[in-house]
């Protein structure tokens, strides 16, 4: 499989719910080479909708969390909960997303460290990849993480990365693999740009965080799996190598990160 390349964050709900059918969006990844999915819980309450994705292809794998914009209106989960739940189902490889947005909702910030906190515990309990939503909050991001690491080891993925160099730095430091997503593709994304050719390759993932942020030349539209393909290859363009080998590394860094997807 480290010939394909993995979409290692999409929304399969929120795609359908754009109009997108699933089996489209599924035969038009296999023509791009995009072979695997991770499907990602922004709701634990939802759970079930995004491990019926699961169910349907072998290729496709799931994460359980709670996104920091929706902690006001979710009930509390508890690291117990999440361990549980992770336990129980094997389709299950990562936690979160989770993390911390100052972006969108300011209202909630102890209410998002709280429950941040219980996501990376559960991590350090079941050794599953923290996946990390981090957007105007770096330096509470690097307190909490370095402090969090240092109490015990986790393993943890910064997705959709678009913050600063100094939090990169500080990721790579503490052993932290950072995914890149069609944010890259963008004009005015010059700052991120020199981040990724900065970036060692050995910590480095691709998605898209579909059916968001779609890359270019499909900026402002739908955006779905397939368009990993636009990502690996502008990060080839920028790195001087070769499509086939960002497709290669970034698809072993993934189940170097995301033990459990290797078991199924």
């Amino acid at each position: 499989m480290n010939n394909c390349i993995v979409d290692s964050h999409c929304h399969l709900d929120l795609i359908e719910q754009k109009g997108l059918k699933l089996e489209e969006i599924i035969e038009n990844a296999a023509r791009n080479n995009v072979k695997i999915l991770q499907t990602i819980c922004t709701r634990a309450t939802e759970i079930e909708k995004i491990l019926s994705y699961t169910k349907l292809y072998d290729f496709i794998y799931a994460s359980l969390g709670i996104h920091p914009c929706n902690v006001a209106e979710q009930p509390k989960i508890s690291a117990e909960e999440i361990v549980k739940i992770c336990e129980e189902n094997p389709k299950i490889i990562g936690i979160g997303e989770t993390g911390l947005d100052y972006f969108h909702d300011k209202s909630a910030i102890n209410l998002q460290k709280i429950s941040f906190l219980e996501h990376i515990k559960a991590s350090q309990q079941n050794d599953l990849p923290t996946i990390i939503h981090s957007r105007d909050c770096d330096f509470d991001m690097m307190e909490i993480l370095g402090s969090e690491q240092k109490n015990k080891n986790f393993p943890a993925l910064l997705h959709c990365f678009s913050s600063s160099k100094e939090l990169a730095k500080k990721a790579l430091d503490l052993g932290i693999f950072i995914s890149i997503s069609g944010i890259v593709t963008f004009k005015n994304a010059l700052e991120l740009q020199e981040i990724v050719k900065f970036l060692p390759l050995e910590f480095l993932l691709v998605e898209t965080d579909s059916p968001y942020l779609a890359p270019a030349p499909h900026r402002g539209g739908i955006n779905q799996p397939a368009f990993t393909k636009y990502v690996v290859d502008f990060i080839a363009e920028l790195k001087g190598l070769s499509s086939e080998k960002i497709a290669e590394q970034t698809t072993k860094n993934f189940f170097k990160i995301f033990k459990k997807a290797q078991a199924i």
